[in-house]
């Protein structure tokens, strides 16, 4: 089923809420790179034909599918948290951050958010709607998921690494990501503080421990 804007329009039905934005994240479970998190605000207009789920989405109509995107939203906001800001802070704070960044970005500041998924990692003062498998059920926030997932795959082609394959895994734990790192050890790129590096003997030695003081822990829940 396409998404549609029925929850948007019960948000909106609320005297309080006048704009909603959509948000969705990418590479939260990757080994390499940024978060990213995009958020969309609409103005209920029929959306580009084909939009749903980045995953459900193939590779070869996402970028034509993000270019309509782009002049179609009434306004979009990105944010990034660094690989190194996923070490030192965990993952949940470097989604929020990444978050606010977004939101901060757009052109009008939403009364209300829809975020998909069951964790509510941005918090105070955007009142959240959780919606699992809100990319597949929020034009808004199924807008927000392609628009991240191109941008940050487009990033990822761009910063060499060929060993790892990072243009077609986009940091992800594919098999010649995997042999390349076992062979050749990590990046400037990857993530320091991930468990991947306790099952590699030779680079466990380069292991980051985050200080557990400095932030709320890691989440693990991958996206």
């Amino acid at each position: 089923m396409a998404p549609t804007y029925d929850i948007e329009q019960l948000l909106l039905s609320q005297p309080s809420i006048r704009t909603v934005a959509g948000v969705d994240e990418v590479g939260r479970g990757a080994w390499a790179g940024p978060v990213t998190v995009c958020a969309v605000v609409t103005d209920l207009s029929e959306p580009p034909a084909g939009l749903t789920d980045s995953k459900q989405v193939s590779e070869a109509k996402r970028g034509p599918l993000a270019a309509e995107l782009a002049t179609w939203a009434a306004g979009i906001g990105f944010g990034e948290a660094t690989h190194q800001e996923v070490d030192t802070l965990g993952m949940t704070e470097a989604l929020r951050r990444a978050a606010r960044r977004a939101l901060e970005s757009l052109p009008v500041r939403p009364d209300a958010v829809i975020l998909d998924g069951k964790h509510d990692y941005i918090g105070a003062p955007w009142p959240v709607r959780l919606e699992v498998k809100g990319d597949a059920a929020s034009i808004s926030v199924a807008a927000a998921s392609v628009l991240a997932k191109v941008r940050r795959d487009a990033y990822m082609a761009t910063i060499g690494c060929e060993e790892y394959g990072f243009a077609e895994n986009a940091g992800y734990p594919s098999p010649v990501h995997q042999e390349a790192l076992a062979r050749l050890g990590p990046t400037p790129h990857h993530r320091l503080s991930w468990s991947y590096l306790d099952d590699l003997p030779q680079w466990r030695h380069l292991k980051h421990h985050r200080d557990p003081l400095a932030c709320e822990g890691q989440e693990t829940l991958f996206a």
